[in-house]
């Protein structure tokens, strides 16, 4: 988590910007639908052969979904809870359900396809004596250089297993494909190198995941391109479904379930700074709230980047190496560490690229803190 050797400060849309300022009551987490909107758009556009479902793990907020359903085919989800929350907003939309350790109860729910993550779990899907179609999760051990994480160990099955499920199939719970999700971060060209070699199967139905890569080094506002003048590399939809087009058969059916890389740049996390402090030489400044909101850079290791809004008149520093923390009682509780900036007491700072992985997967109660509110831009 070290300060890059140049800060550069995320780029915020005017909008987001200005809605930023009217916030009375922070922290709080400010969603562009409208952004949102233009990018799952450009996303589906380039993929005209490919089938897109939404990794509902990613952000399950309502507001964002309803946005996401008419550019998905479909949507992951991960547990009963998923299944239901979705279920409830999009009656009658394929659901894929996925996940290790699905309980009998999880393996009853209707879907459109079950990933079915072991030899044991088939037999339990075949013992409710339900209908299925199913998808193997496989874990087929190949290499994956430059990912953020890779999804190996308990996750699908190597050859060993997927051979001791092909007997087990009968006319009522179905074979269709295999799921593969190998590992997150990557680029376009790098998930096209492991596409090849997953589509290279006589299965005429292959779901690649997810796993596109978000760099966090620099952001910038949601448009069509999910991108605007920023710095950092932004994944590359166009090329991934121009090759990916090249790489199926004639009648393979290809799936991918990104999260991340569909929500990331919609949502900010808002706050303002309480105090700023020097303690033997270093500069923190306190924002109301914390990793127990945005739980991202302290998960992943990053700086959340960010931008100061010049709102506040008290004690700060300027232009000099500057750590932010929030109110939690733990060191762990950083968003950037060591940023040369300038900050004052009452100053707002909007933490960009908050909009996945970020409040659902955070720690909401530890010490008791207020939630924080919700606030959506629909254009």
């Amino acid at each position: 988590m070290n300060a890059p050797a140049e800060f550069v400060p995320a780029v915020l849309a005017p909008a987001v910007r200005e809605a930023a300022l009217r916030l009375g009551d922070v922290p709080a987490y400010l969603y562009d639908l409208a952004a949102l909107d233009a990018h799952a758009a450009s996303v589906r556009r380039a993929l005209p052969r490919v089938e897109l479902y939404y990794a509902v793990k990613a952000n399950p907020d309502p507001e964002l979904l309803r946005v996401l359903e008419p550019h998905v085919d479909g949507f992951e989800v991960s547990s009963a809870g998923e299944h239901a929350h979705v279920a409830a907003l999009f009656p009658g939309k394929p659901l894929a359900l996925a996940g290790p350790g699905k309980t009998d109860a999880e393996l009853r729910l209707p879907h459109h396809r079950i990933h079915v993550e072991s030899p044991n779990e088939l037999r339990r899907l075949l013992a409710t004596g339900l209908a299925a179609d199913v998808l193997l999760r496989i874990n087929p051990g190949l290499p994956v250089e430059g990912a953020a994480l890779t999804m190996s160990g308990p996750f699908g099955m190597d050859e060993e297993g997927v051979a001791e499920c092909l007997p087990l199939f009968s006319g009522r719970v179905r074979l269709r494909g295999l799921h593969a999700h190998l590992a997150s971060g990557l680029d376009a060209p790098q998930l096209l190198r492991l596409a090849e070699r997953l589509l290279d199967t006589p299965h005429d139905e292959v779901n690649l995941g997810g796993g596109m890569a978000v760099s966090y080094s620099a952001s910038s506002p949601a448009s069509s391109s999910a991108s605007s003048s920023g710095p950092g590399p932004v994944f590359d939809w166009a090329g991934y479904g121009r090759g990916l087009a090249g790489l199926r058969r004639a009648g393979q059916r290809v799936r991918i379930e990104p999260g991340r890389a569909l929500t990331a740049y919609c949502g900010s996390y808002v706050t303002r700074v309480v105090d700023v402090k020097r303690v033997r030489g270093e500069v923190f400044a306190i924002v109301r709230g914390g990793t127990h909101h945005l739980r991202t850079p302290a998960a992943k290791g990053h700086d959340q980047p960010f931008a100061v809004l010049p709102t506040g008149d008290g004690p700060g520093a300027e232009g000099e190496p500057v750590t932010f923390v929030g109110q939690l009682c733990t060191p762990k509780d950083v968003f950037a560490r060591k940023i040369v900036t300038s900050v004052r007491v009452g100053d707002t700072v909007v933490f960009a690229m908050a909009g996945a992985y970020a409040w659902n997967i955070s720690h909401h109660d530890f010490l008791m803190h207020p939630h924080p509110g919700f606030h959506y831009l629909r254009g």
